[in-house]
C-alpha cells in the first residue's frame, strides 16, 4: 500500500503531533471503520478519538488492518470527567489501549473540566507517563481559568500540559485562550475546526475561497493552521477526507488572515 507523506507535525515536549488529524466523534461502527482505514490510506497519521466517543475498538480495529508501524501514528484519547479519580484514570486508560489494541497512547486528556480534583487526575498521568503508557498530556475545553488552574496543579505533581484541546473555528475565535496557551507553551489544538458547516455561507469566507480557488471548509482550516493551531476536522467520505488533507497546500494572505480575525459572528457549538 502506498501512503502519502506525514503531513507537518506540531513539536510537543513529548513527542511531535501531526498538524492536522481525523476527528471522530459520533462515528460509529463500520463507519467509523472504514473511514479511518480511508484516512490512513490518504496519509492521515493523527486518529483523535475518547472513551466518550465508545469508538475506540473500531478506530483500533482500522489500524491494525492499516500495517502501519506503531511508531508512525499518533493517537490521542480522552477520560471522562468522572473518571478522573486516580484510580479510574488508571482502569480507563487501560480500556482504551485494549480496545485500541496499542501499548501506549501518544496523548492522553482529561475530556472536560469536573469536580474530582485535578491533582488526582494529574498523578494518575505521572504514573501512566512513567510506565510508558501514555506520552504527552493534556487537557480539553478549558478556558484560561481552569488552564492556568491545572497548570499549577500538574506542576506540582510533575508533569506538563502540552495540549488543550477545544472548540475553535472563524465564528469562536478564542484569541485570549489562543495567546494565553502559546505564551505558556500549551499547544492549541481545534476541534470543530469548520463549525459542522454552519460557516460555509458566510460572506467573507467565500471571498477569500473563491480568491483561492478553494473550499470555504479549506479556508477555514487553512486559517486555523496558520494561527498555530492543530486541527481534527470530523469526515467520513473519501472526498472530504481529501478537501481537508488539501488544506495543506496552499496558504493565506495576511489580508485573508485579518478579514477572517475581523469576522465578528460569535457562536459556540458545544455548551460548556
Amino acid at each position: 500500500m502506498t501512503h502519502k507523506p506525514a503531513t507537518p507535525v506540531i513539536r510537543l515536549p513529548n513527542g511531535s503531533m501531526p498538524a492536522l488529524g481525523l476527528g471522530t466523534w459520533q462515528m460509529r461502527g463500520d463507519e467509523c471503520t472504514h473511514a479511518v482505514r480511508k484516512a490512513l490510506e490518504l496519509g492521515y497519521r493523527l486518529i483523535d478519538t475518547a472513551e466518550l466517543y465508545r469508538n475506540e475498538s473500531e478506530i483500533g480495529k482500522a489500524i491494525a488492518h492499516s500495517g502501519l508501524a506503531r511508531q508512525e501514528l499518533f493517537i490521542t484519547s480522552k477520560v471522562m470527567p468522572n473518571h478522573a479519580a486516580h484510580d479510574e484514570v488508571i482502569e480507563a486508560c487501560r480500556h482504551s489501549l485494549e480496545r485500541l489494541q496499542t501499548d501506549y497512547l501518544d496523548l492522553y486528556l482529561l475530556h472536560w473540566p469536573g469536580r474530582v480534583p485535578l491533582d488526582e487526575t494529574f498523578r494518575a498521568f505521572c504514573k501512566l507517563q512513567d510506565e510508558g503508557k501514555i506520552r504527552s498530556v493534556g487537557v480539553s475545553n478549558f478556558d484560561v481559568q481552569q488552564l492556568r488552574h491545572a497548570m499549577q496543579v500538574a506542576e506540582k505533581e510533575g508533569i506538563q500540559i502540552e495540549v488543550n484541546q477545544v472548540e475553535f473555528h472563524p465564528y469562536l475565535f478564542q484569541e485570549e485562550l489562543l495567546a494565553f496557551c502559546q505564551k505558556q507553551g500549551v499547544h492549541v489544538t481545534a476541534y470543530c475546526p469548520v463549525a459542522r458547516g454552519i460557516i460555509f455561507d458566510d460572506a467573507v469566507l467565500m471571498q477569500v475561497a473563491k480568491r483561492h480557488k478553494r473550499t470555504v471548509a479549506q479556508v477555514s482550516l487553512a486559517w486555523l493552521l496558520q494561527h498555530g493551531l492543530s486541527v481534527i476536522p470530523k469526515a467520513s467520505k473519501e472526498s472530504h477526507l481529501r478537501e481537508n488533507l488539501d488544506a495543506l497546500e496552499f496558504n493565506l494572505t495576511e489580508q485573508d488572515m485579518t478579514e477572517i480575525d475581523a469576522i465578528r459572528t460569535r457562536r459556540r457549538l458545544v455548551p460548556l
